[in-house]
């Protein structure tokens, strides 16, 4: 898998944290190897100018998604995954970090950055929380990549429980 991680936030971000647990996520949802994904950090300024460009709101948000070549994982385990872009993760550490803080578990930029950085793989699988149904489906599937990752880094405690994600 071709994984990009870039820091432009200006904050101290574990870059190759990200980079692991989004390799964690495409290999558990059985994405092709081949797949390309590209994670970056930018500051609330940059989030901000995005999220009124894509989505006409007001604000930096935690995560965008920009899917590229919109693939999808496979539906059966025999079936071969498509190869392909996956699409560009944005995050904004400084919103993460205040997310962490205020969660109900209470927890770090870090791990704030690893719970958004799957929720925008998911995003770009075409997952979504719009509808209650999809909301149950990505959530659970979301805190269960993140605890076997965390649980496969041997991180102890609970896992973040997620706060408020675009």
């Amino acid at each position: 898998m071709s994984i990009d991680v870039n820091n432009e936030s200006g904050r101290e971000v574990d870059e190759q944290s990200l980079l692991d647990i989004a390799r964690y996520a495409l290999t558990k949802l059985r994405i092709h190897p081949l797949a390309e994904l590209s994670v970056i950090a930018v500051d609330a300024e940059a989030m901000e100018q995005l999220h009124l460009q894509w989505m006409d709101l007001p604000g930096p948000t935690d995560v965008m998604s920009f899917p590229m070549d919109e693939l999808r994982p496979p539906g059966r385990d025999d079936e071969e995954p498509p190869q392909g872009l996956l699409g560009d993760i944005v995050l904004c550490p400084e919103v993460a970090e205040k997310q962490g803080a205020d969660a109900p578990t209470g927890h770090t930029m870090a791990e704030e950055l690893h719970l958004l950085t799957v929720h925008g793989v998911l995003h770009l699988l075409g997952y979504d929380h719009e509808e209650p149904g999809e909301r149950a489906e990505m959530f659970g599937l979301q805190a269960a990549i993140v605890d076997g990752w965390r649980a496969e880094q041997g991180l102890e405690g609970p896992s973040p429980t997620p706060t408020t994600t675009s």
